[in-house]
């Protein structure tokens, strides 16, 4: 059975090419939704101009639609509220050094 925690374990995968931090610890996704077999994934980008946007998007979906029981994956790019480096986790924070 897919979870949102499973889920969002699959997409830690993903990484972030100008930073180096996953998009979960990177604080990138705002939400998971899972209504049976299909997954809605409401997320940001660092910056509406991201250069990498369109290859994060897209390792999200392709990483998601690759686990067992998923049909289907939405995913929703959003811009509020606008990522901010405080909604990083404590250990990305660590490994970039931001106190």
């Amino acid at each position: 059975m897919v979870t949102e925690e499973s889920v969002l374990e699959s997409i830690k995968e993903i990484i972030d090419p100008e930073i180096g931090i996953n998009i979960v610890d990177m604080g990138l996704i705002y939400g998971v939704d899972i209504d049976d077999t299909t997954v809605d994934i409401t997320m940001t980008l660092t910056s509406p101009g991201c250069p990498a946007g369109g290859q994060i998007v897209n390792g999200t979906q392709h990483v998601t639609q690759q686990m067992d029981g998923v049909e289907e994956v939405n995913v929703n790019v959003v811009w509020n509220p606008r990522w901010t480096p405080e909604m990083m986790s404590e250990d990305a924070k660590d490994e970039l050094g931001i106190f």
